[in-house]
């Protein structure tokens, strides 16, 4: 597809800010950056607090399920969110939904810091939730905007690096929180990087949809699109296989910090280790993905990291009910989140490359399926265990299990893709 001639003036009374920029086929490094923090918000909002369970459920009163309803209310809240404001962005810009998000986000972080109850922050954990769905969403828009093809796929992988990060830094930033202050401290800690993140929206960062390009029905129009992907079942399969390999990662994102601090004994300190080491082991998968992606079939690459998860999965849950010992059990825990981060990149190839006529609006549906298969799954193993890595073993093989069976039924479906559509522009969905 040939880019779109440059457009130079592209400010309008409505932008209210730096003035839109035009394509470009040359990832900006700056723009990279505040972009890639701006996607961060979604999983330093969910990893900052996980070595705070304990704490959480020691002030509350509670037990330890309902403090993991609160994870579950949060990517609850990033489903809903991705798909209303990415939506809303194609009508009204990107920037006015950003700042509209960043605003609410920071008004839910201080109202955390002084929830009464675990209902109340689950609550508040939803409506945050929701707000850092527009860095996620409009990030990702943005990146869409401005580049095209060779240039996009390098933007991406420039932004995805910049991203991983979050989810190694949050728990050890949190744990070192913890030494000196409460859970409550994270949350205002929270509050102050949407505050700079929402000054630097206003001050510098562009629009990168000019009003020429918007959809007077960019509601409507996506959820007629919306509606058209839930009645393909080739999609919908796709949608569930990433929302079950995500669950699995949210598995452990949400159960580890009781397995490790309370069934093992772990400090904050030897948790954040483990659970960075996990995030740094789906860095990693998500790495190898993309060497694979092009040498490999996106469908080879699905199909051999399921049955890969499923084993070891398997091989987890033999570890725990033989008391093999926490560094294996965390051994293994890592492994599994290298073979997610194997998985999660190469489906949304193959979905977006069947529908690349409405490709924004099936990202954003694959997000809000991730997000909300991952919110139904968090919980699930503080319900059959507190704390038991058992428990935690049976809800991953189950998720692993769930994911290799959609993959053999879809088997036909997962086609090779040309490596030229793994760069090529999505179109607006």
């Amino acid at each position: 597809m040939t880019p779109p001639a440059p457009i130079t003036d592209v400010s309008t009374p409505e932008t209210r800010g730096p003035a839109a920029l035009p394509r470009s086929r040359t990832p900006s490094t700056w723009f990279i950056v505040l972009l890639a923090s701006l996607m961060a918000v979604g999983p330093f909002t969910i990893d900052l607090y996980l070595a705070a369970f304990p704490q959480i459920t020691a002030d509350f009163g509670t037990r330890g399920a309902a403090v993991q309803a609160t994870l579950t209310t949060t990517m609850a809240g990033l489903a809903l969110g991705q798909l209303v404001i990415g939506s809303l962005s194609d009508a009204l810009g990107r920037r006015r939904p950003l700042v509209g998000g960043l605003v609410l986000y920071v008004a839910a972080s201080l109202a955390i810091t002084v929830a009464p109850n675990v209902g109340v922050l689950a609550g508040l954990r939803f409506v945050q939730g929701f707000a850092a769905a527009a860095g996620t969403v409009l990030a990702m828009a943005m990146i869409r905007d401005r580049y095209q093809g060779v240039a996009m796929g390098k933007a991406l992988a420039r932004m995805m690096l910049v991203t991983g990060v979050a989810p190694c830094l949050a728990p050890v930033i949190g744990a070192q929180v913890l030494q000196i202050g409460s859970w409550r401290h994270l949350f205002a800690g929270l509050a102050v990087v949407g505050v700079v993140l929402l000054l630097l929206t206003i001050f510098v960062l562009p629009e990168t949809l000019p009003a020429e390009r918007r959809r007077s029905n960019g509601v409507g129009a996506a959820v007629r699109s919306y509606g058209s992907l839930l009645t393909d079942r080739g999609f919908v399969g796709l949608a569930l296989l990433n929302g079950f390999a995500f669950g699995a990662l949210f598995s452990f994102v949400s159960s580890s910090s009781f397995v490790f601090q309370e069934g093992f004994g772990f400090s904050s300190q030897q948790f954040s280790a483990v659970f960075a080491a996990g995030a740094v082991g789906v860095t990693l998968g998500t790495q190898l993905s993309g060497f694979l992606i092009g040498r490999v079939s996106p469908g080879r690459i699905v199909l051999g990291g399921s049955l890969t998860g499923l084993t070891v999965a398997v091989l987890l849950l033999l570890a725990a009910e033989t008391g093999a010992g926490a560094w294996i059990v965390a051994a293994l825990c890592v492994l599994i989140m290298v073979v997610v981060g194997i998985i999660l990149p190469a489906v949304p190839v193959l979905a977006l490359d069947a529908n690349a006529h409405r490709a924004g609006s099936a990202a954003a549906l694959l997000g809000a399926v991730q997000f909300g298969v991952g919110a139904a799954v968090a919980p699930l193993s503080g319900l059959i265990g507190e704390g038991d890595p058992a428990a935690m073993a049976v809800v991953l093989v189950g998720s692993m299990l769930v994911s290799t069976a959609i993959t053999v039924t879809l088997r036909r479906r997962l086609r090779p893709v040309p490596a030229t559509s793994l760069v090529a522009a999505p179109q607006p969905g």
